[in-house]
């Protein structure tokens, strides 16, 4: 067995210019890893094989370049980029059959306020030929003979399964109300050689979202009315849609179940409780209407996330996240090969996908990563047992001068266990160092897994030390877990980081005097809300898009905001707070209550064109706190949204970062 890098690598560099790391600025010291390898925008962003494994599909960005797409014919060890444009980025990248592919596009040069286009949707032959617009990219729909022929800008793609081996594939119509929010998705059955597109039978009611079957037909639609979620099948036999399960929208009803897929022989798997603390993949039997008792795969200690492996004719395995991301293969050739792989890439996870004629072709495809080593992508040729690097996301980074990551779990003060990943940075020095607390946003959804992540690799590299508490109230680690964290804003759930922080220094590893707080979203409320409550544990906190007033995401008068309206009827009363019965403490648990209290340094930023925390939660913060702070930063990004998208950007926001926590808790602290 061979590990070889060069014969296709050759060919695929050449065909999507991927040889080139990004340019960088020079950096006052050269040992640190420039902030753009960091935060500039990934080269290789993985790829998509061929139903029948002989072409590769990839999206590239070269250096300076807008991202395009190329295929590689494996058989010839030739390819060529056959989609571009001068004003946008291809994105999303599917294949209709073994000879055809849909793809969409996207700008990644500007930022939430100025987008002008929308995806649209295209459909092109490997070789470059008979490309074929199927969907319009402008907002407003126009009266052209061009654009009358085109499905309109709201049309997006949806997975498709089975065989694939017709020019058919299915698409979502999102149907919007006037003020821009969804109500139903309509499922059409599109051409891809015509553009002709035929609406299919739905249930009755809004639908949400579709599952199609293993023989690629949609079977499975999922809605809501009001607080009610609803599982809608089509049966074969009957050709009508009947109702397959309902349950309570909010509050994480033991009840509830998410379709997963179809196997090869029609079996439906589906996510779901079934009485236990933690979910798992399981079977549904039609002819009761209930999960079969025992779990095709369960997770011990973790909730379900991950997905079936399989092609039309076989199951194949099954992929999951526990600390980190693992594949389960039941099946021998596979399991074979994954062991295989693992010896030739031992530093890395190394997660082994299949087309779905996998045994016509002796592809597959790996994404291989850690936590020191962002996602690289390799072809593996079962026949010769070797590997070629196909490319990297950032093939910048040195693993050498990143930190290390390990999963850890600390006691709570009322003994709640607290899943969490801690990071070091490189070099010699393993205790007193300063600390980042990182908190997630959500914050009903896990915060990360382990694996490489620019954010925390940039502070490691920096010197600090950074820990990210997956605190109660976070998805992935059992009901009891998630549940524990209702009503609790600003209160358990903000206890349990704090209780993080001083696990980190009871163990020697971070210096107490040294100690920041950052998030994003839920995030940049935690942090102003751990200011508030430990004002002795933390010398300052950086938020950025987060929430500073409780009672202001409730508003129906705000306009701006993307929060559905059920979400705010049914599911923030019991998670968050009832305004009428819990007013007195989503008063006492909202930061623009306690500016005032505030007294460490503190940075701020916000987007401009936030619709999910809209800016208003910043300006009146940062108007209310810099009466009594004279230590606050302030910088508003007029083209962001909730979140920073744009390199500049990112990178701008990052190098303020990194000079407040020097000012504060690093080499230039005066402690």
């Amino acid at each position: 067995m061979l590990f070889t890098r060069a014969s296709l690598y050759s060919a695929v560099a050449l065909a999507l210019v991927l040889s080139a790391a990004p340019a960088v600025q020079a950096q006052a010291n050269p040992a640190l890893p420039p902030i753009e390898r960091f935060f500039n925008n990934a080269g290789f962003t993985g790829g998509v094989l061929s139903p029948d494994g002989r072409y590769l599909a990839a999206r590239t960005n070269a250096p300076g370049q807008r991202r395009t797409l190329a295929v590689i014919d494996l058989q010839t060890n030739t390819g060529k980029v056959i989609a571009s444009h001068a004003d946008a980025d291809v994105d999303d990248i599917q294949w209709v059959n073994s000879k055809r592919l849909i793809f969409n596009f996207d700008d990644m040069n500007v930022g939430q306020a100025d987008v002008q286009h929308m995806p649209g949707l295209f459909a092109i032959n490997a070789d470059g030929s008979e490309l074929l617009q199927l969907v319009d990219r402008g907002y407003d729909a126009t009266m052209s003979r061009a654009a009358a022929k085109l499905l309109p800008w709201h049309t997006f793609m949806l997975d498709q399964t089975g065989s694939q081996d017709s020019d058919y594939v299915y698409v979502r119509n999102v149907v919007r109300k006037s003020d821009n929010r969804t109500t139903r998705v309509e499922l059409l059955r599109l051409n891809t050689r015509t553009g002709r597109a035929q609406p299919v039978s739905r249930p009755m009611g809004d639908v949400s979202s579709w599952l199609l079957d293993q023989n690629g037909e949609p079977r499975v639609a999922a809605g809501q009315n009001e607080d009610t979620s609803v599982i809608h099948y089509l049966d074969p036999e009957t050709k009508q849609w009947r109702t397959l399960a309902s349950f309570k929208s909010y509050g994480n009803n033991p009840d509830e179940i998410t379709p997963l897929k179809f196997g090869p022989d029609g079996t439906l798997y589906v996510i779901a409780r079934n009485g236990k603390d933690t979910s798992a993949v399981y079977t549904f039997n039609f002819a009761t209407g209930k999960i079969n008792p025992e779990p095709l795969l369960s997770t011990a200690g973790y909730d379900f996330d991950g997905a079936i492996l399989s092609t039309p004719k076989k199951m194949l395995g099954m992929l999951f996240t526990t600390d980190a991301t693992s594949i389960e293969w039941f099946d021998p050739e596979m399991k074979a090969i994954q062991q295989t792989v693992d010896q030739l890439l031992p530093a890395t996870v190394n997660l082994v996908s299949a087309p779905p004629k996998h045994s016509q072709t002796p592809w597959l495809l790996v994404n291989a990563y850690s936590d020191a080593i962002p996602q690289t992508y390799y072809l593996y040729n079962r026949d010769t047992k070797q590997l070629s690097k196909a490319g990297e996301t950032r093939p910048g980074i040195d693993p050498a001068l990143m930190g290390r990551q390990q999963p850890l779990r600390y006691k709570a003060r009322d003994g709640l266990e607290i899943p969490a990943l801690l990071t070091l940075p490189p070099g010699g020095k393993k205790t007193g160092l300063p600390l980042v607390v990182l908190v997630h946003g959500g914050p009903w959804v896990r915060g990360s897994a382990w694996g490489w992540q620019a954010e925390t690799q940039f502070l490691a590299s920096r010197g600090y030390a950074v820990l990210e508490p997956e605190f109660r109230g976070s998805t992935g680690f059992g009901a009891a877990h998630y549940k524990a964290g209702f009503k609790q804003w600003g209160l358990a759930m903000q206890n349990d980081v704090a209780d993080g922080v001083r696990w980190a220094i009871d163990k020697g590893l971070v210096d107490p005097k040294r100690v920041c707080i950052a998030g994003a979203s839920y995030g940049g409320y935690a942090t102003l809300m751990g200011l508030i409550n430990d004002p002795d544990l933390y010398k300052c906190g950086v938020d950025w898009v987060g929430v500073t007033d409780i009672n202001l995401m409730y508003s129906s008068a705000n306009h701006r905001s993307d929060m559905p309206d059920e979400w705010k009827r049914y599911g923030m009363p019991e998670m968050i707070g009832d305004q009428v019965k819990d007013a007195a403490q989503l008063k006492a648990t909202s930061p623009i209550e306690q500016a005032a209290r505030i007294k460490q340094p503190l940075l701020l930023a916000y987007g401009g064109a936030d619709v999910r925390v809209p800016i208003d939660h910043g300006t009146k913060f940062y108007a209310a706190v810099k009466r009594t702070n004279p230590n606050v930063e302030w910088v508003e990004y007029a083209d962001e949204g909730h979140g920073f998208f744009l390199p500049k950007n990112s990178i701008d926001f990052w190098s303020r970062v990194e000079k407040f926590l020097d000012k504060n808790i690093g080499k230039g602290a005066a402690l």
